[in-house]
């Protein structure tokens, strides 16, 4: 999962040095949280949301554990 959304921030920004993904696990959530340079955020982010939701529904149908909620947070 953290590979597919690095790739797909690392061709959306500007700087993709700076694109870094974790993985952290809580209480039958995992949390991905994307770190982008502070004036890629609007490309990761997109109109009106649309990229950011795109990516959350990928990481959904991705998911290793179907009852297993999976959050993206782009810091």
């Amino acid at each position: 999962m953290e590979n597919l959304i690095g790739y797909i921030a690392k061709s959306l920004v500007d700087d993709p040095a700076q694109v870094k993904v974790t993985r952290r696990n809580a209480s039958g959530t995992t949390i991905i949280e994307l770190h982008v340079a502070q004036e890629d955020t609007g490309r990761v982010i997109g109109k009106g949301g649309h990229v950011a939701n795109a990516m959350r529904a990928l990481l959904r149908a991705s998911a290793d554990n179907k009852n297993n909620r999976v959050i993206l947070k782009i810091i």
